[in-house]
């Protein structure tokens, strides 16, 4: 095997993506540094029960492990920076009103979650802690909408989906753990016969109830009505069903449409409450996703209200028009003090200014520049290549 090689789905970023890329990531810590959202940068390895702690098997399955030479205990590479941001606002920072947090960084995954999508990602995202209202879900929701607006991401579509309603179901039906299991796991794959065979021996409202859910998506004023008719009048359930419905109305005019999906249990085992993807026209893979958890911080001692939203800027910068390339001012290799003067000058002034240090017209093209520094006059001058 050539050394030069990478491992399956582990890219290199060039040049022009690695650009862009910060660029987003800047624009995108601005918005939220604007917003009140403190920066954490936690560390890339963590112990591998700090960053398992939703009693996920899918996240365990996507989490690389290796021994510590250390401590002998099991590390973690991080699949996912929501926990680690969880354990700083419960144990290091320890406040007690609302505290708004935000970070960027890579995480790695064992296993590509689609066949165009890097094994390494560049997650940025943000968290709000303390607060459990719809006041601070409808926050994250606007914050993620116009960071994508933001870095020149439109024809956005929205699902929200709430985990109180098939958790409502559930407790209601008293089902144990494992039943519980395989019916998300039927939900989540819309295994219709599956289901089938899992609700049979319950009563025929709360059968009728499960065997519905994946019915229940779509246009957003659609589904709710159809939710209210099929689903028991649980409080949970409408609770639930009056949250997604006021926050659907909220979130319209930010994006082109807003839709429901009442089967969709991303996160079941980590998220508590509504939670919410964003999609890009023609893309089955979402771009954003984020929802409620206020369990998170209970595995760190505090259990506290919690939402947050996060992205991958590699997937979105995959959604960006191709930029041409800014070109630059070549420079010749010259011991001058007046050259070195204006070149400061020009870098000052936001210009790109390349040294030519060959001096080899041949190679000229690859230094990406369309003018150039020449001496007229005894005055130093930019001229067009």
């Amino acid at each position: 095997m050539q050394n030069w090689l990478l491992p399956e789905y582990v890219q290199d970023m060039l040049p022009d993506e690695a650009w862009r890329v910060e660029q987003m990531r800047a624009q995108f810590l601005d918005l939220l540094r604007k917003s009140g959202y403190q920066l954490v940068s936690p560390p890339l390895l963590e112990y591998a029960e700090s960053l398992l702690i939703d009693d996920s098997r899918d996240m365990d399955l996507r989490t690389f492990k290796l021994v510590d030479q250390l401590s002998g205990r099991t590390l973690a590479l991080r699949a996912d920076i929501t926990p680690q941001v969880a354990r700083i606002d419960a144990h290091l920072l320890n406040r007690q009103g609302v505290v708004r947090l935000c970070y960027a960084g890579s995480v790695l995954h064992t296993q590509p979650v689609g066949l165009t999508r890097t094994r390494e990602l560049l997650q940025i995202g943000a968290e709000l802690y303390g607060h459990g209202g719809l006041e601070s879900d409808l926050e994250i929701q606007q914050l993620m909408l116009q960071s994508l607006g933001l870095l020149g991401i439109d024809n956005v579509h929205l699902d929200l989906g709430h985990v109180a309603v098939f958790r409502a179901l559930v407790q209601h039906a008293k089902l144990g753990k494992e039943i519980e299991g395989e019916l998300f796991a039927a939900l989540q794959s819309k295994d219709s016969t599956a289901l089938q065979s899992l609700v049979q021996s319950l009563d025929a409202t709360l059968r009728n109830a499960l065997l519905a859910l994946p019915s229940l998506y779509g246009n957003c004023a659609e589904v709710l009505v159809r939710a209210r008719k099929l689903l028991p009048d649980y409080a949970e359930i409408r609770a639930a069903l009056d949250d997604l419905q006021n926050t659907s109305g909220k979130l319209l005019p930010l994006v082109s449409t807003v839709g429901i999906d009442l089967a969709d249990l991303r996160g079941y085992h980590y998220h508590s409450g509504m939670i919410f993807a964003a999609y890009h026209a023609g893309s089955h893979d979402p771009i954003a996703l984020g929802g409620r958890y206020d369990d998170l911080g209970k595995s760190f001692g505090r259990a506290r209200a919690a939402t947050g939203f996060s992205m991958d800027l590699r997937q979105l910068y995959r959604l960006l028009p191709e930029q041409v390339a800014r070109r630059g001012v070549l420079a010749p290799y010259l011991d001058n003090s007046a050259l070195r003067d204006e070149i400061a000058k020009l870098r000052a002034a936001g210009e790109v200014v390349v040294v030519d240090l060959l001096g080899n017209a041949d190679f000229r093209a690859e230094l990406q520049c369309d003018r150039e520094l020449v001496l007229r006059d005894g005055v130093w001058q930019v001229i067009g290549l």
